[in-house]
């Protein structure tokens, strides 16, 4: 059964709550919508959203899907700019995702930002960010996907800068927005030449002509025309899905409250990429070229990302830094032509990670906003269910067997050892190093946090992390840690369940029993998902014969490692410290990637801006044309107003010498 009003409702119930208390509860238009009343109109509009995708999912899996355009709002030549929806598996399971995980922020932020003057405004925010997503994920055309692409980031430009008195939260929300901008200028040129060669903005069109696309050279060079509108979307997806070099802005961004840490970098924004490249798979599988930059750029991320993590004291940056590591294993898993993989883990991840963003929150709350981790220990009996819940999103995260993440991590690894593509063989290493290194940063925080020493101030002068904000959510007020409110600690015991059974549940559907069939596409060349499914035994059979994989020893390996240097003998961490001091320096720097963009890039571009100031601008807009126009005028003026002496005979003169002009001309031309 098709449903155009159903999707339609789907999507402009969050425009609805996010119109409700952004216009009438912030003062922009009157201030009828109160804090309370703000809270339940977004969280109504959103459970509306996420029960009609459950709705719609179940109908997609009865085959009913859709692709269908519900408004024409301009027509360019006789190209359309239409409205439309695609409704396939790909769509609706992403909208499940989507408003599933907003729905649990909504829930937290009632908690976490109790006591913000803000209030109303983050609840718009957030629930005009969900609208943005659904138009991205269900659109059926390359013009609302931008639309979506480009809301998206307005908003995210506007989460991450919620708090726009802290001078560092507006710089990370001005470098996520500039960095997105030069990800989003390849995204332009992949679709311009997608529509150039087709003629067209439909999915459905583009994709039935990637096989003559693929025949066709780029104009001027011997490359593959396709090659090349790949790799721009893929620039595209680099910055919106934080990939080397435009991962920069992603750490950066948890100045923002961490309920928007969840939302945009655990299941949505940062998976936009993801799934771009999963929705065009009839294009990348026709370019080799394109899919060995995606795995090896998808492999960098995913170890060395992930070593940053190793290094980091405030609590949100080592979640931020396991998504960048995370987004590399699901850039691997496209690369290796394994789409369905990678969709599976972002679904996962979706689950454990959002989970791991509030649980970190919680802890925020509880320690009096201090997120310095080296400021805690021994909270696990002070809060024991985020102690729970939180141990449980790292257990899904570094991939233990039975749940969720050790399903989509483990077939990643795999598919990386079963592609044929040029770079596979790096990936196949990063991603099993990557599995130790998660590990450790992953039980380093666990154990840091929830056991040992209790390192915290309980007189009332609480320490503060390097993110503590100026707009003070419940007070920096010290004391002994609490666990938090219950409209906190339900998202997390709610996020808990799919973070255990989720791979359990859905494993064998996504991978194995064709519910991407006739969505994605995989070229008979790229035989990775076929080999998997040869060697598959079932998620009960998979998951025993994971304690005697490599990656299980490996994350053993972490855990032991994590154990033993910051419970057992914390000495060691300070003289690895010492003993690599230059190693340590450039992971402190962040591989100097910032400094590259600031002093090089950024310095190179101002240098650009003011050469084209001194010289356009100045030179030639005002120097030539704007005062040069004015001079001329002066110039002409200061001539004649010698002609205009006021007296009759000069005038009578001009009147001679003008008559004898004309009469001289007639006399010429009749001649």
């Amino acid at each position: 059964m098709q449903s155009p009003n159903l999707y339609l409702l789907i999507v402009l119930a969050p425009l609805f709550g996010a119109l409700a208390a952004g216009l009438f509860g912030t003062g922009f238009l009157g201030s009828f919508v109160c804090r309370k009343a703000a809270h339940r109109i977004t969280i109504a509009g959103v459970m509306v959203s996420f029960i009609g995708s459950v709705i719609t999912l179940f109908q997609v899996l009865d085959g009913h899907t859709y692709d269908g355009v519900l408004y024409t709002w301009s027509v360019i030549g006789t190209t359309p700019l239409q409205l439309g929806f695609l409704i396939d598996p790909l769509s609706a399971l992403m909208m499940v995702v989507v408003t599933g995980v907003s729905l649990m922020v909504h829930i937290y932020t009632i908690g976490y930002m109790a006591d913000d003057p803000g209030y109303q405004r983050f609840f718009a925010y957030i629930s005009l960010f969900t609208f943005s997503m659904l138009m991205l994920v269900m659109a059926n055309n390359m013009v609302q996907l931008f639309f979506g692409w480009e809301a998206v980031g307005l908003v995210s430009y506007l989460l991450i800068g919620f708090w726009f008195k802290k001078s560092t939260a507006v710089f990370a929300n001005m470098k996520a927005f500039l960095v997105n901008r030069v990800g989003d200028f390849g995204f332009v040129l992949g679709i311009g030449l997608l529509f150039a060669y087709t003629g067209s903005m439909h999915y459905g069109t583009v994709f039935d002509k990637s096989a003559e696309l693929a025949t066709l050279g780029f104009p001027g060079t011997d490359w593959q025309l396709l090659t090349v509108a790949c790799i721009s979307l893929f620039v595209g997806a680099m910055g919106k899905s934080a990939q080397v070099p435009l991962h920069t802005w992603l750490p950066d961004s948890m100045e923002g409250p961490t309920p928007i840490s969840a939302l945009i970098h655990a299941a949505t924004m940062v998976t936009a990429g993801i799934f771009m490249v999963a929705r065009f798979s009839p294009v990348f599988e026709y370019s080799d070229t394109a899919l060995s930059l995606i795995i090896v750029v998808g492999a960098i991320g995913a170890l060395f990302l992930g070593i940053l993590g190793i290094i980091q004291n405030d609590i949100k940056r080592v979640v931020a830094y396991s998504t960048l590591s995370q987004l590399g294993y699901m850039t691997v898993a496209l690369g290796a032509s394994a789409y369905s993989v990678a969709i599976f883990h972002l679904m996962t991840h979706a689950f454990f990670k959002a989970l791991l963003f509030l649980g970190a929150g919680s802890v925020i709350i509880g320690m009096h906003h201090d997120q310095d981790i080296r400021n805690m220990g021994g909270l696990r009996k002070y809060m024991p269910i985020t102690w729970i819940t939180f141990l449980i999103g790292t257990l899904a995260l570094v991939g233990t067997p039975f749940f969720s993440g050790f399903y989509s991590k483990e077939h990643i690894i795999e598919a990386a050892a079963l592609s044929n593509v040029w770079g596979a063989g790096f990936a196949k290493y990063a991603t099993l190093i990557g599995v130790f290194v998660t590990s450790l940063y992953s039980f380093r925080v666990y154990f840091l946090v929830f056991h040992g020493k209790e390192r915290f101030d309980t007189s009332g002068h609480a320490h503060h992390g390097h993110d503590d904000h100026a707009h003070d959510d419940h007070g920096h007020h010290g004391g002994t840690p609490h666990e938090s409110p219950w409209v906190v600690t339900l998202p997390l015991v709610l996020l808990a369940i799919p973070s255990i059974f989720a791979g359990i549940w859905f494993v064998d559907p996504l991978l194995f029993n064709g519910y991407f069939n006739g969505v994605i596409t995989v070229m008979a060349s790229h035989p990775v998902m076929a080999e998997l499914a040869a060697h598959w035994s079932g998620w009960m059979g998979y998951a025993l014969h994971g304690f005697v994989t490599v990656p299980f020893w490996l994350m053993i390996a972490g855990l032991v490692v994590a154990w033993y240097c910051y419970m057992v003998n914390p000495a060691v961490p300070a003289a690895i410290h010492r003993s690599l001091s230059g190693v340590i320096t450039i992971l402190e720097n962040k591989y100097y990637c910032d400094w590259i963009n600031e002093q090089i890039f950024a310095r190179g571009a101002r240098a650009l801006g003011r050469g084209f100031w001194q010289v356009g601008d100045r030179g030639l807009i005002d120097g030539l044309l704007v005062n040069g126009s004015a001079r001329v005028v002066g110039w002409v003026s200061a001539i004649s107003r010698h002609l205009q002496s006021g007296y009759i005979y000069h005038y009578a003169f001009a009147m001679i010498i003008g008559i004898m002009v004309l009469l001289t001309f007639f006399v010429l031309t009749v001649q």
